[in-house]
């Protein structure tokens, strides 16, 4: 039997987006800047795509800007933060997304100054903490945390933040990677200034995603050349991950509820059977309060010491189970979680940690074989 407990690393793509995508490469291959007609019918596609999305998210489509995914997104509003809206403080956390840390590594060493917010024992964020941080001068500054944490689940308060934000004058930049196609999301009354998303997280394409840039920000160009994507991004863009991510977008609103109910079903009974074979186990961050963490995500920290914490990982993988030690970026790294190691106490530490991910394609009897195959090997 094979499981896929992993779609907080990559969603699988929907039949009709599949259809869609497949529908654009056989019957659109036009160049989009081209003027004739074949260029036309792709312009149509990614602008249509575009006021869809804007639709959906309730902003207006000039800013929505097309791209290759989150990395490419957070990458490319932290440094233009610095490069054209003269940034010199970034207030972050210490349990952001790689694309997120290791930019701001980067751009300490260029002179931005890098402060890094407190957090509670569960990964949450300290709010009076946060406001110091913005009130200390009056230079450029701005705050990038994101939405929901990609290996433990916790929800951002992203309206307070944004309050916060809007209060002082700081912007505003969020990874939303996690929540677009997940969450209602509507950017009309959130007080934000950039967020990023990618599709292959609501079981769209890989490779596409796109960046939210409020109208009244104004940053240049992310990589120069031609024209595209309001002079934004240059190169020529990519029709058919466009449409297809649209597509997944369309669906994944249209069936929020009814699929986050279920899904959050699947999560309620892998935490009461695990509860139940493991009465000592812990829940990494917020991951086991469904008030306070996404349905999508469990981390799990077992209670198992000795040879048999480190054949877990294994045994799993060899019994048809795929998920991952932490975030999907870290799977394999000997420097394990910087999440989990930021948060975790030294006890904790001890023990092997296993992030679960759910999604609509996950049956309750993915959940019961996951138990028995945990039964089997605590009892080998």
């Amino acid at each position: 039997m094979n499981v896929y407990f992993d779609n907080a690393s990559t969603t699988k793509i929907r039949e009709e987006v599949v259809s869609e995508i497949s529908s654009i490469l056989k019957n659109c291959f036009g160049n989009p800047s081209s003027s004739h007609s074949f260029g036309r019918s792709a312009k149509s596609y990614i602008e249509t795509s575009r006021k869809t999305i804007a639709n959906i998210l309730n902003c207006e489509p000039k800013e929505i800007i097309f791209n290759s995914g989150g990395t490419e997104s957070d990458n490319s509003i932290l440094k233009s933060a610095v490069k054209d809206l003269k940034v010199k403080h970034i207030i972050s956390s210490r349990i952001e997304h790689h694309a997120v840390t290791h930019t701001l590594d980067e751009l300490e060493l260029l002179g931005t100054n890098i402060h890094y917010v407190k957090l509670n024992e569960n990964g949450n964020i300290d709010f009076e903490n946060l406001e110091n941080l913005l009130n200390v001068d009056n230079e450029p500054k701005l705050v990038t945390l994101m939405y929901i944490n990609n290996e433990i689940g916790n929800i951002l308060d992203i309206n307070r933040v944004s309050n916060l934000c809007q209060k002082y004058n700081v912007y505003f930049h969020s990874d939303a990677v996690q929540a677009v196609g997940h969450y209602k999301i509507d950017l009309s009354s959130l007080k934000i200034d950039f967020l990023s998303s990618a599709a292959h997280k609501f079981h769209g394409p890989k490779g596409v995603g796109f960046t939210y840039i409020n109208k009244s920000t104004k940053i240049k160009s992310f990589i120069s050349g031609g024209p595209q994507e309001r002079g934004m991004r240059a190169g020529t863009e990519s029709v058919h991950n466009i449409v297809g991510m649209t597509k997944a977008l369309v669906i994944a609103d249209q069936n929020m509820e009814k699929e986050a109910e279920y899904v959050r079903s699947i999560k309620i009974k892998m935490i009461d059977g695990l509860k139940s074979l493991f009465p000592d186990i812990h829940f990494n961050g917020d991951s086991g309060d469904m008030d306070k963490s996404t349905y999508t995500v469990l981390n799990v920290c077992f209670p198992i010491l000795n040879e048999k914490a480190s054949m877990l990982d294994f045994h799993l993988d060899l019994k048809g189970i795929a998920c991952s030690k932490g975030s999907a970026c870290q799977s394999g790294s000997s420097q394990g979680s910087h999440v989990l190691n930021e948060i975790q106490s030294n006890d904790q530490k001890k023990f092997p940690s296993v992030r679960f991910s759910f999604s609509h394609n996950n049956k309750m009897d993915d959940v019961d074989y996951l138990i028995e195959t945990l039964k089997e090997f605590i009892s080998s």
